[in-house]
């Protein structure tokens, strides 16, 4: 939540910062991203602020916490490549700083990805659609032998009530 504030504060430096990341970014997937989605590095690190605060905030507050690790997940993974590209620097000092800085993000990541699969001992979605598919088809089965038997009986009673 801290980086949100610091980066809202400051948004113009994190901006420069953020524009070579940016400007790659959009060169190789800017046609698939809607034009509504705004290209402008300073706009884009005010929103990116604005999730880590408001997400940040949820997440410590236990309100939609998985929704929360996931938005500040999303916002950590451009934000580490964009900040911490280690591989593109020579200066060996700096690039293990760089590099020490990435893997503690993606620590974090790690941690997030965790929180986001969660479920305080309640069973997942996906647990629950398959045992909510099997169940329809138990019932499914059920049912389908009760019309059975039932079609059975009145075909007995239909060939009892003919004349031979």
């Amino acid at each position: 939540m801290s980086g949100g504030i610091n980066a809202l504060r400051h948004a113009e430096g994190h901006a420069k910062a953020a524009e070579p990341f940016l400007k790659g970014a959009f060169d190789k997937v800017g046609d698939v991203v809607p034009e509504q989605v705004p290209r402008d590095p300073v706009t884009l690190v005010r929103i990116d602020a604005g999730v880590k605060i408001g997400a940040g905030l949820a997440l410590a507050t236990g309100r939609a916490p998985r929704l929360a690790a996931g938005l500040l997940l999303g916002s950590l993974v451009p934000t580490t490549l964009a900040a911490h590209s280690f591989w593109t620097i020579k200066d060996p000092g700096e690039r293990q700083q760089q590099q020490i800085q990435f893997f503690k993000n993606a620590s974090l990541a790690g941690g997030l990805l965790l929180a986001v699969s969660d479920t305080h001992g309640k069973p997942s979605a996906a647990w629950r659609a398959r045992h909510a598919a099997k169940d329809v088809g138990v019932a499914a089965g059920k049912l389908s032998r009760k019309a059975e038997k039932r079609a059975n009986k009145l075909a007995k009673r239909a060939q009892k009530a003919l004349p031979n």
